[in-house]
């Protein structure tokens, strides 16, 4: 059970215990409707427990492993040890009037994640994004926005920031369209900030950065701006994450990562590597 030692937050544990209690129940060969009827709830409540979807009751937990055969021993405490985690209150549940529930699966998925690709058309990933950088982005989408709306919704980019700055740092490899580098988001100033601030991120270990130049032809930039995260607990499957303007999909099935992150690769291999990448973005620098 060292699989289940995690530090990848709140998200990361409730999935580690949903699936779990999948694993568990399906050795047993006990179906969802079964599980269901011996905790009083429905079979549909059973699938989004399993899935990492909703809070645990201690009792609901134990009931079903006591049906499941898991009565007594480590084993047993050690997933009634994590229901507390998985119930804890996440960071950004301070932020529910700027953070829709859709973008809050993929916050905790992003402070679970070992490693984070992305792709990106039209701005600096999220990550790696200066605070001016980031309100510019703001209002560039939310024109009408009190500046306490703004302000708020910078505070949570700038927060999730923290995931690079801790001892648990995700892998990341970004890869960007030229395009979002030579965009004049906020004016000059604030791009010479963000380049800079680029130019420092490349220099770290856990960072790699890939440019697209213009006029490239890409294999696989059909799929538009797009994410994988992968986990380092082998219970948890990747998931790649495509924003929509007002929502988002979450995608685990094999398959359909599969083809994003051979999607992502032959990105990267249309792109500059990591060392011309950086003297690009020096050059776009100096063209400001």
């Amino acid at each position: 059970m060292s699989m289940l030692h995690t530090g990848g937050g709140v998200t990361a544990h409730r999935l580690l215990l949903g699936s779990q209690l999948r694993r568990l129940r399906e050795a047993r060969g006990v179906t969802r409707e079964e599980a269901g009827y011996s905790i009083r709830a429905s079979e549909s409540k059973i699938s989004r427990m399993e899935l990492g979807r909703v809070g645990f009751k201690e009792r609901d937990v134990a009931d079903l492993l006591t049906l499941y055969g898991l009565d007594r021993g480590e084993e047993r405490a050690t997933l009634l040890g994590l229901v507390a985690e998985a119930n804890a209150v996440s960071w950004w549940h301070g932020y529910e009037d700027v953070v829709p529930t859709w973008f809050q699966t993929y916050l905790g998925l992003e402070e679970a994640a070992a490693s984070i690709a992305s792709y990106e058309i039209q701005f600096v990933p999220g990550l790696l994004q200066t605070e001016e950088y980031a309100r510019a982005v703001v209002l560039l989408g939310r024109h009408h926005a009190t500046a306490q709306e703004v302000d708020r919704r910078v505070a949570v980019r700038m927060r999730r920031q923290q995931l690079l700055a801790g001892g648990r740092t995700p892998a990341l490899h970004a890869v960007i369209d030229e395009a979002a580098l030579r965009r004049p988001c906020g004016g000059p100033e604030v791009m010479r900030g963000q380049l800079r601030h680029l130019i420092e991120a490349a220099a770290r270990p856990e960072v790699t950065l890939q440019v697209v130049p213009l006029g490239t032809d890409l294999p696989g930039a059909e799929a538009g701006a797009f994410s994988v995260l992968g986990f380092t607990e082998s219970e948890l499957p990747d998931v790649v994450y495509l924003e929509q303007f007002t929502s988002a999909l979450y995608l685990d099935r094999p398959t359909e990562v599969a083809e994003y992150a051979a999607a992502l690769r032959r990105l990267s291999e249309a792109s500059l590597s990591p060392e011309r990448s950086l003297t690009l973005l020096r050059s776009v620098l100096q063209d400001i």
